[in-house]
Formats: structure tokens, sequence, C-alpha cells
């Protein structure tokens, strides 16, 4: 027994004549005959009563139309569902953020236009550091995953580059490089005033490589900050610099956390601490839902709208 046998027999009950079935499945009369009487010989009875007029259900037919109706109706809403996930249109998707993507406008506006485009996709969304969504995506826990510098690179994983945007110095209010002013403006740090400074840093097995390369450039021009806190995330790292524990690099998307208790600053000379906004999938896995998020971000990181470009604060303050 079959889904195509049942598809034939329904037909044949609905008809109740084998040559009107067969013209209504679109084949011959013999070939539909043949198979209602090997549905026969697989149930092991006679399923209609032939007359002259056409056939009507024998009770076991009665029985079976009941029954291959509903097989019918729920393979094909199976296929439909399988259909959908298959383009993408429905399904699960778990997705993790870091703080300081999360933080980026783009973010929110992307799961926006997700919800909004794609109903039928649920989205399941966490929070973890850089290392731990790089693995969890490799492990095949997470789908999907945004963060900024990639901590690793393992094999099979796709990285995208969504957004780019510049580094900031985070200092506390009363920090005396926050006080530092032109004609009533503020000055942006440079290199060398980190020299001394007590720095706080998300801590380097989570997330290297901002501040891998912060202390690189700072060895580079012969600059010691003093490193007195390394944490796991970007807010508590704003949170300690809130508290006057020290002063921090962060993406400019953080710019306006605790704005009450921290001055953000450009960083002069600090092209190479220009951030990304990451999107990082497995290539295999690269196919219905997933798909159907990797293409939606690629496509609004691509369009003219607020949250698809991130500006350099030095230039929107000089507008």
């Amino acid at each position: 027994m079959d889904i195509r046998q049942l598809r034939y027999f329904l037909a044949v009950a609905e008809a109740g004549h084998m040559t009107r079935a067969a013209e209504l499945l679109g084949m011959a009369q013999p070939p539909l005959s043949q198979q209602i009487k090997a549905l026969e010989n697989t149930v092991g009875m006679v399923l209609f009563k032939r007359h002259a007029k056409g056939v009507t259900l024998t009770e076991a037919g009665q029985t079976l139309q009941a029954e291959a109706a509903r097989l019918v109706h729920d393979f094909d809403a199976l296929q439909s569902r399988m259909q959908l996930l298959a383009e993408g249109k429905t399904g699960r998707l778990v997705i993790a953020f870091t703080s300081s993507a999360a933080a980026h406008e783009f973010t929110p506006f992307a799961l926006r236009e997700c919800r909004a485009r794609h109903p039928g996709l649920v989205l399941e969304i966490g929070e973890n550091n850089a290392a731990e969504i790089t693995e969890a995506v490799a492990d095949g826990r997470l789908h999907c995953g945004l963060l900024r510098v990639p901590v690793a690179r393992p094999a099979g994983l796709v990285f995208d580059t969504l957004q780019h945007e510049p580094a900031m110095v985070a200092l506390p209010i009363d920090h005396p490089l926050a006080q530092r002013q032109r004609r009533g403006k503020p000055l942006p740090i440079q290199i060398s005033d980190l020299e001394g400074e007590p720095m706080i840093l998300v801590r380097r097995p989570g997330a290297p490589g901002l501040y891998a390369n912060l202390l690189a450039l700072c060895a580079d021009q012969g600059v010691r900050p003093r490193v007195v806190a390394e944490v796991a995330r970007m807010l508590t790292n704003l949170n300690l610099v809130a508290a006057g524990t020290g002063i921090s690099v962060v993406p400019s998307s953080m710019l306006g956390v605790h704005r009450h208790a921290i001055a953000y600053r450009p960083l002069v000379d600090g092209g190479r601490l220009n951030v990304p906004l990451t999107l990082v999938y497995r290539d295999e896995d690269n196919v219905g839902p997933t798909a159907t998020f990797t293409r939606l971000l690629q496509t609004l990181a691509g369009e003219k709208h607020p949250a698809a470009t991130t500006e350099h604060p030095q230039k929107k303050a000089a507008r």
C-alpha cells in the first residue's frame, strides 16, 4: 500500500465509476483498475462492488475511505510543511549575539525585518561571548551568530562582515582626558594618551580581537596601558568605566550607554581598531531558515537605510 494507491482509491470512491475516475486522474482505465486490484490484494479484502453503472464501496471500502482521506490529507500537509521549510519560509532558527553586537542598531532592525518578512520563522535568541558563539555554531547548537571581531575561524564556518564602525574611548565622566577641550569642543584621544592609564578589557579568551588589536597598536607606538580588569561582557566593561575603575575602548554603537557617567571620545590614529559586525554560520547549514536569515542580513547590510550604515562620530559632529 502506498500513498499513490490511496489517491487512486479515493478518486474511484468519489467518482463511483472506474472509467470516469481514470479520466479525472489523467490516466487510462486499465492501469487504474490494476492499481485498485493491487490495493485490494494488499489489504486482503474487496473494496468495491462492481456493477453495470459503476462501482460502490463495500463495508471494508467505507472503512478504508475515512482512514485513507485522513492519511492523504496529513501526507499533503506534511509535504507542504517540508516544502516551506526547504524554502526557508518556516522553521526554527537559534541565534546568539555578543552584547556589543546586540547594541548595534542594525541588529534589532534586522530582527524586526526578519519577523515582518518571514512570519513563519520562529527566532530563538540568546547572548554569549564571541568564543562561545563561534563554538556553538561550529557544534550545531546555534544556526547563526552575530559578533564583532572573530576570535577563531574553525573550518566549515563562514564569517560575513556586515558593517564596520570606529572604536571609541570610553572614560569616566570626570576623567582628565574627558575634560580636555579646544574652542569649546571635546578633544579626541591619542594613542599616546593611553600611556599608564588603567585599562578595562573584555576578557581576551572570550573576545580577543578588538582588545588584542588595541594592545598591538599601543605596543607599536611604545605605549603601555595598565590593564586593571578583564571582564566577560561589554556591558560589564562599561559598568566598570561608569564606576571610575578605568577606561576602555568600545565600538561606537555603544555610545550613549551610561551617558550620565561615561564620556565617549574618538580615538585618533586608531584606524586599525575599526570594529566589524560579523555574521557567522556553518557553510553546509546555509539552507532553509538559515539561508533565509543570512540572505536577508546580507541584503539589508547593502541597502541605504539608517541602520545599514554606521557613520563616524567625528563626521556626524561636523555637520
